[in-house]
């Protein structure tokens, strides 16, 4: 169900009349695939015998860094030493050959139908992620044929700072030639709901894994759903309850 109230709070923060979206800043890790326990394998993999003392479920908390931003903080968090940009890649490439080495990632359930949803309502996917896994990012276009095309993406690559940062988002409002109140950002990671709201940026959180939903509440959202097939159910009536609430 929507909450109309989140909306008006929404509206009333930002001294807006109302949010007609006209493109939806998509994440990749956890929304378009199930991913999460894959890259939180590989980063474990890689980084114990480092030195690093870490729980799996920590990286968790990381998702939405960048590959090099997540290497940096925990770097200096455990040996208060500064990572290289050589060192950086050096590294994400034993992550990234641990994470190819693991079962293969399916898409998440519900996510095609959300998307499409979005897009016949009007409304332009634009994919926004810190990932640079380029096994990922090679199979959108096969699983997701024709949805984000290669104008309207942000990846690692792209920016300098990555999520907490509202980089990512900022710059995906550009790309898509929108501003905040013509957007809606789609996360499932509490990093990335920070960047999206310091985007001001109405931002929906879909709970795909194993936080807590009011640590995604916590970090801003606007609007939790418990999994992304409830999230596809209620895209008609968010979208509606956006355009008409003032």
């Amino acid at each position: 169900m929507v909450e109309y109230t989140a909306i008006k709070n929404y509206l009333s923060r930002h001294d807006i009349p109302c949010v007609n979206p006209k493109a939806a800043l998509v994440d990749m890790d956890g929304v378009l695939y199930d991913s999460m326990k894959n890259h939180v394998e590989a980063w474990y993999r890689t980084l114990v015998p480092m030195g690093i003392k870490c729980t799996k479920e920590e990286f968790y908390l990381y998702e939405g860094r960048t590959g090099a931003s997540t290497l940096k903080f925990l770097f200096d968090k455990h040996f208060n030493r500064q990572l290289s940009d050589e060192e950086c890649a050096e590294i994400y490439a034993v992550k990234e050959k641990y994470f190819n080495e693991l079962a293969t990632i399916v898409p998440m359930p519900g996510a095609d139908r959300m998307l499409q949803r979005l897009i016949e309502n009007g409304i332009r996917p634009v994919l926004v992620t810190g990932s640079g896994q380029g096994s990922l990012l090679d199979r959108l276009d096969i699983d997701y044929p024709g949805v984000f095309k290669p104008e309207y993406k942000v990846t690692a690559y792209d920016v300098k700072e990555g999520k907490p940062s509202p980089e990512p988002y900022l710059m995906g409002l550009s790309k898509a030639g929108v501003d905040a109140s013509e957007a809606i950002v789609i996360e499932n990671a509490p990093l990335g709901v920070v960047s999206g709201t310091a985007a001001q940026v109405f931002t929906v959180a879909v709970n795909t894994g194993p936080i807590p939903a009011q640590a995604l509440f916590d970090a801003g959202a606007d609007m939790v759903f418990p999994s992304m097939p409830d999230f596809a159910d209620h895209v008609d009536e968010l979208i509606k309850a956006l355009r008409t609430t003032r």
